[in-house]
């Protein structure tokens, strides 16, 4: 009646209480979204590498269309024409180093910037200040989270240890480094503020090439 061959029933007997591999992937994928609330934004390519961390491996489509099908995959949205654009002028009066990374005494031009990296127990997020006199790293913070505290206590540290009064610190524009309570230790710090252009990656390519 059901058109299935007698070795064909008995396996479906056998493995019947079993989770199909649809279900055991899905379930790796549900740990690693889990373990920190920063995770939601993966997408395919970057859950496919946490995936192999974890020593699991899949490919790209049936990735995308589990993602899909839990509703874990974000689709990129259309920038809305009526959006405000940047400035490029105010960008420009904001970019004190204009990509020139040199400096002939210590403590005047300093960069920073926040990266990160996959441990065992989740993402560790890092958080230096270099010097561009002699590529020294002033001061570094670590934490399991990204927020303005991190680079707060970063600056704080820089200036607890070195007399980078009247420097110049160098950044992206992440909302960190453009929080008012970041603005304020700068401020009481002494220390100028200088931001790279939007989508502008070379503003800060010494650093960034330092992380890496």
């Amino acid at each position: 009646m059901l058109e299935l061959s007698e070795s064909g029933y008995y396996r479906y007997l056998k493995r019947k209480d079993r989770p199909d591999r649809d279900e055991l992937l899905s379930g790796e994928i549900q740990k690693i979204l889990d373990e920190s609330p920063y995770n939601d934004n993966y997408g395919v390519r970057r859950m496919q590498l946490a995936l192999a961390q974890r020593g699991v491996s899949c490919g790209l489509r049936r990735l995308t269309r589990l993602m899909r099908e839990h509703g874990w995959l974000h689709e990129r949205r259309r920038r809305p024409k009526g959006l405000t654009k940047p400035d490029p002028q105010a960008m420009a009066a904001e970019n004190l180093l204009h990509q020139d990374f040199s400096a002939d005494r210590p403590w005047r031009k300093l960069l920073t910037d926040i990266t990160q990296t996959q441990c065992a127990d989740g993402k560790l997020y890092i958080s230096p200040i270099m010097d561009c006199f002699n590529g020294e790293i002033l001061s570094l913070c670590m934490d399991n989270n990204m927020r303005k505290e991190l680079c707060i206590n970063t600056l704080k540290a820089a200036a607890g240890r070195f007399p980078i009064r009247g420097a110049i610190l160098h950044s992206d524009r992440g909302s960190q480094y453009t929080s008012d309570a970041f603005r304020q230790e700068l401020k009481d710090c002494n220390v100028i503020q200088s931001l790279s252009g939007v989508a502008h990656c070379y503003d800060n390519a010494r650093i960034i090439l330092c992380e890496y």
